[in-house]
């Protein structure tokens, strides 16, 4: 994929372990991920899609793709950052996420804005 020097979209995440909407003896762990993405290029775009790719410690992958994010397809300008929070159950107590949005610059370009992998994991599970 081509690289654009004024597309620049940063993606910085937080989890966090639902306990409430867990069942650990029915293999279900639900976790909810905070992120935030922030148009540090020069040119405006708008997230028009996302796809993740979620795998479980047992290497299940459930692939998750959509319009947009929470509803919404945020228009950000330079400088400018969204926030959402949404979620993801997975099968053990520890896995990963990791994926990628699809943007389009007010100039046309479609371009990929990766979201670097992260870690699911419950309280004291990782060392």
């Amino acid at each position: 994929m081509t690289s654009y020097p004024q597309h620049n979209i940063t993606v910085e995440v937080e989890t966090q372990y639902v306990e409430g909407q867990s069942e650990p003896d029915s293999d279900r762990y639900v976790f909810s991920y905070t992120i935030i993405i922030r148009n540090e290029g020069s040119v405006p775009a708008q997230l028009l899609s996302r796809h993740w790719v979620i795998t479980d410690a047992n290497g299940n992958v459930q692939e998750v793709k959509g319009e947009g994010v929470v509803g919404e397809q945020p228009h950000l300008n330079p400088g400018e950052g969204f926030q959402y929070t949404s979620g993801a159950m997975i099968t053990t107590p520890v896995g990963s996420m990791r994926g990628s949005y699809q943007m389009v610059s007010d100039d046309g370009e479609e371009f990929e804005a990766e979201i670097p992998a992260f870690t699911l994991a419950i309280p004291r599970t990782l060392h």
